[in-house]
């Protein structure tokens, strides 16, 4: 198909066009940009495990292991409310809080690495994630 020739006559009515249409199309043009925003932050959200309003709070390319270990780290308040008095669980909690401490600084270390080397080491601390998430339901009971 051959486009037509820009002349001066086209251009003005292009031109002429383009007023009475722009009007008409912003407004759904933005609605429909709000709307696919909202969808694609709501599948973030979901895909990371997070309400949408903590979305902001998990960003980088370890977004995912961040949102792991706010989910972990929120959990154990409730092991030690669970079994109050018990020593052992609440010492436990203060290790593990201060593993994730420490894991959550080797994400945000990653995130200035090389792509090779990050993937290696997002990989280590998502064995470690998996392994405190194993321990964590363990002694929650929920041991599967």
């Amino acid at each position: 198909m051959a486009w037509p020739r820009l002349t001066s006559r086209n251009i003005r009515r292009m031109i002429r066009v383009t007023r009475v249409v722009w009007p008409v199309v912003t407004p759904f043009a933005m609605r429909a940009a709000g709307y696919t925003r909202h969808r694609w932050d709501f599948a973030r959200a979901r895909r990371l495990g997070v309400p949408v309003d903590q979305l902001p709070l998990f960003t980088g390319r370890g977004a995912a292991l961040h949102a792991r270990m706010a989910r972990l780290a929120a959990s154990l308040p409730e092991l030690a409310r669970r079994n109050q008095g018990d020593d052992e669980i609440t010492q436990y909690a203060e290790r593990t809080g201060h593993r994730l401490a420490d894991l959550a600084a080797a994400v945000r270390v990653a995130e200035h690495m090389a792509p090779t080397r990050r993937k290696a080491a997002h990989q280590a601390i998502a064995r470690d994630l998996d392994e405190l998430e194993s321990k964590l339901l363990a002694r929650l009971g929920l041991d599967t």
